[in-house]
């Protein structure tokens, strides 16, 4: 196709062509909405153009659009988009250099054109838009690179994505997607048809993507389809669900994790109230379920907002995301239990005393031994929750069920802890339960210490016993030889 459009027109003119669709819209190609993460090692594929000479009724598709008059200007368009259809190989930065610079140029000009108020446009016009991004965007990135970020913790996010060598004809497409979606000459009832679930689900499974740029794009244009096309929103709100359970129950593998949370944050606040039962359901299998995988880090403060927008539209909903926080907490991740504890300040400061009072027993028992850990950093966020007025608050109101708990494990840590700012924190707390409730924390300490010497007491007794049975060992002499030994049950 490329060889029969060189062969149409001079050399000459070629390049000026190109060099003249390049130059206007130089501007809009650096001004892009977002981008996201490619593929280097996943080759290109040429294929075919998908649209036949009759479906652009004879257009040129090197002419400029300022030189067709308008009724001719969405059939420019589409010969322009069907040009747009081949797919070149980038591994090879010499091969096709021509042909992918004038791509580049059309490209350009169809994203000008999409971007300065076209004519509305056509079901054919559409039908070939869809297609060409479908062909240039759409694409399997190989099993070694989705298993490249396996497990990424908090200490590998400094590893260097790889970039698909494609990207500047890729971010081109997405500029162009995202402008074509949310044209205002686009019509979702006839769009429908087109972006449909199939291209939705491809566009989800480029969240794969490792590229960072890439899911920004794709985030931007997932958004703005979920605002355009109501009749989609049940679907994609499904499909982000299963990449969820996929990802926390089978492969703890997936790069857009993050950027798939930062769209629901954004759904979730326009929930209507009261909540539907599968936006809760979401909440219980999906969105709580995500605190579990070791890359927490990566997508905790996503996870974090979503959590907590919906406590804000639902207070009542707080002492069950703290009973789903209480299953999964990692009590062998330090860095983990950090977070953790910052998410349940959070959601402190948004509870009501009623759904406070169901949790408070085995979150106060949490938080004690958060306490006593012996990660400073861990022991240290633990007791800055008595720095929230709020918090300090719910405690004070129910002083006599969580003193009991809690004081215990600031005199052990006042005793034996080995950080300094620890120790420093500790004795605060105490100084504030005292002026709190001082005959409480009397009584407590007190049966504290009782609790302390049955314990000693007990340790005394098994030590004593431990003795005896090794005394009474050594006085017995050994079996020797083949001496039978009768043994009754």
């Amino acid at each position: 196709m490329w060889k029969q459009i060189f062969s149409k027109l001079p050399r000459k003119s070629t390049k000026s062509d190109a060099d003249s669709a390049r130059t206007p819209n130089s501007g809009t190609n650096t001004s892009s909405p977002g981008s996201g993460r490619a593929n280097a090692a996943s080759p290109a594929v040429k294929r075919a153009a998908v649209f036949p000479a009759s479906a652009i009724a004879g257009i040129e598709p090197l002419l400029a659009f300022k030189d067709v008059p308008s009724s001719e200007k969405l059939n420019l368009f589409i010969s322009k988009l069907s040009l747009c259809c081949v797919v070149f190989d980038f591994t090879d930065p010499v091969k096709n250099t021509q042909e992918k610079e004038l791509k580049r140029a059309t490209l350009l000009e169809l994203l000008d054109f999409v971007s300065q108020n076209p004519p509305k446009f056509s079901e054919p016009a559409i039908l070939a838009a869809c297609k060409m991004c479908s062909i240039n965007l759409f694409r399997d990135f190989p099993p070694n690179y989705q298993s490249s970020n396996t497990n990424l913790g908090e200490n590998d996010n400094d590893s260097e994505p790889t970039f698909d060598p494609a990207w500047s004809h890729l971010q081109i497409v997405y500029d162009f997607l995202l402008k074509f979606v949310t044209s205002h000459s686009l019509e979702a009832k006839v769009a429908k048809k087109y972006i449909n679930h199939s291209f939705i689900l491809r566009t989800i499974d480029l969240f794969h993507s490792e590229d960072p740029r890439e899911r920004d794009c794709l985030k931007a244009i997932l958004h703005r389809i979920y605002g355009k096309f109501m009749v989609h929103r049940p679907f994609v709100r499904k499909s982000i669900s299963h990449v969820f359970y996929r990802f926390v129950f089978e492969t703890e593998k997936h790069n857009g994790i993050a950027e798939l949370l930062e769209i629901f944050g954004s759904v979730i606040t326009g929930f209507a109230l009261p909540l539907k039962e599968e936006h809760k359901i979401f909440l219980w299998r999906a969105l709580i379920p995500l605190h579990k995988p070791k890359s927490l880090g990566v997508y905790f403060q996503q996870l974090s907002y979503c959590v907590t927008q919906f406590i804000e539209k639902e207070p009542k909903l707080a002492g069950g995301v703290i009973k789903g926080l209480l299953k999964y907490w990692p009590i062998t991740n330090s860095q983990k239990e950090v977070m953790f504890l910052g998410e349940l300040e959070e959601i402190l400061e948004a509870i009501n005393m009623a759904e406070f009072q169901k949790v408070m027993v085995p979150l106060f028992w949490r938080i004690g031994q958060c306490i006593n850990s012996y990660h400073f950093q861990v022991a240290e966020r633990a007791l800055f929750l008595w720095n929230n007025d709020q918090v300090v608050n719910l405690i004070a109101h129910n002083r006599h069920v969580i003193l009991p708990i809690i004081l215990p494990a600031l005199e052990s840590n006042a005793e034996n802890h080995w950080n300094q700012a620890v120790l420093n924190l500790t004795l605060n707390v105490k100084k504030m339960f005292s002026e709190m409730d001082d005959a409480l924390v009397l009584a407590c300490i007190s049966s504290y210490n009782e609790e302390l010497e049955k314990l000693n007491l007990a340790v005394k007794k098994r030590k004593e016993a431990w003795e005896l049975l090794e005394e009474s060992a050594a006085s017995r002499q050994p079996i020797a030889g083949n001496t039978a030994v009768l043994v009754t049950s």
